[in-house]
């Protein structure tokens, strides 16, 4: 399997047993590091998968053109292809009607393999929240949820099967990892969702997809190059992108240094979110065991270096758990931490858990959330309780893919 890796200088000297090990296994994308230090957790499926089908959006402008090349067809046919993907986001052969209709199927096997398919779909509030499961072309399957809004529509995506870090609250961090989705993959959620939203399938009528957040299934950073790969489609605009803002698009991490640093170079206004849930190395070693990788003053000195670097202010995702990172001396040492870096830097959503089945994590009281926002505002920092989309579905990020999972297994 081909990852990404994003590694320090020290984290390249690995012991000759250290070596030997990781022969044995798919590399983790994120720290080979020494024997103590965070490995990703790999799915208890995990293989040396093939890769996908390489799809339109995978190549590169070249490479198009040699494809074509191949099918006889001139290179002008590839601006076509782009126009039909991205502008009016088809893939389906009887919609090329530009195209020589004896080429219209090899040009669809050529250029538009089936990368992800419905399996089922959940609808919550009213119909203005859809969450989709797919399957990929390995039998993997992966999450995004489509959110309308009065003033925006937002899709969540996925950008790994399962995730590596291991956060014992998180549903998809119980998956472990398997593999990184390609950059076509990564794509396929955000043409299906805006094709839905132009479409009138979400209650509220037609409409148009405004942003993107990479919160769904995968450690975004763990997969960086597909990653930048699709944002800088997904804000390209037609026909080199679907011409969503890069101002619209959020980058989650739980907080991969070498990641976020990387970003900040990279010169996109994208919104940077780190997903903090404590203000402690203590209490964070055991929530996010990436912690031990790169402790919280790592994390707040590179996020802060971001907000310096792309002038965005960034989100601070807390996810609230009743009596383990809720209480008041949490906030207290929180707006602490923040402060240290001056004002007006970070925008803090305390989120209310989406409890995982037959988990010990918890939503918090509703007046403990309430106090936790109050003490943050006194001190100056800008925060909202996120609101809670999916309450009454699987909503929580790896849910309905887990239970998925287990279901094939009881059958096999």
């Amino acid at each position: 399997m081909e990852e990404e890796n994003i590694v320090t200088q020290d984290d390249k000297t690995i012991s000759a047993e250290h070596a030997t090990v990781a022969a044995d296994r798919p590399e983790s994308g994120i720290t080979p590091g020494d024997k103590g230090a965070f490995r990703d957790v790999l799915s208890k499926d995990h293989a040396r998968r093939g890769k996908p089908p390489v799809q339109f959006s995978d190549m590169g402008v070249d490479e198009r053109i040699a494809k074509a090349k191949e099918l006889g067809l001139p290179k002008f046919r590839v601006k076509q292809l782009a126009n039909h993907y991205f502008g009016r986001l088809e893939t389906e052969t009887d919609a090329f009607t530009d195209l020589p209709a004896a080429s219209r199927a090899d040009i669809v096997d050529a250029f538009f393999p089936s990368l992800i398919t419905e399996v089922t779909r959940q609808v919550a509030d009213q119909g203005t929240t859809i969450k989709t499961l797919w399957c990929l072309f390995d039998g993997s399957h992966i999450e995004s949820v489509l959110m309308r809004y009065p003033n925006r529509t937002t899709l969540c995506i996925s950008s790994q099967v399962g995730c590596g870090m291991g956060c014992p609250f998180c549903a998809t961090g119980k998956l472990g990892l398997t593999r990184n989705m390609s950059t076509g993959e990564i794509l396929e959620q955000v043409r299906v969702a805006a094709r839905m939203m132009r479409d009138g399938e979400v209650a509220g009528g037609p409409g148009r997809l405004s942003n993107i957040v990479f919160m769904g299934m995968g450690e975004p950073m763990g997969n960086y190059r597909a990653v930048l790969s699709a944002v800088r489609q997904i804000s390209a605009m037609p026909p080199e992108g679907f011409g969503i803002s890069a101002r619209n698009i959020t980058v989650s991490t739980v907080g991969v240094v070498p990641g976020i640093r990387k970003l900040a170079e990279e010169g996109l206004p994208v919104r940077l979110a780190v997903s903090l849930h404590a203000p402690s190395d203590e209490l964070r070693d055991e929530l996010v065991p990436m912690n031990r990788r790169f402790n919280t003053t790592q994390v707040l000195d590179a996020a802060h270096d971001y907000f310096l670097a792309s002038k965005r202010r960034v989100s601070i995702e807390y996810a609230l758990m009743r009596g383990i990172n809720d209480q008041a001396e949490h906030a207290r040492l929180l707006a602490k931490r923040l402060n240290h870096y001056g004002d007006d830097w970070v925008h803090v959503n305390p989120i209310p858990l989406n409890p995982v089945e037959g988990s010990r994590w918890t939503a918090s009281k509703p007046e403990d959330e309430q106090r936790f926002l109050d003490i943050l505002h006194r001190a100056g920092i800008t925060a909202t309780l996120r609101d809670t989309r999916g309450s009454d579905i699987d909503g929580a990020c790896g849910q309905l893919a887990a239970k998925t999972r287990e279901a094939f297994r009881s059958a096999s």
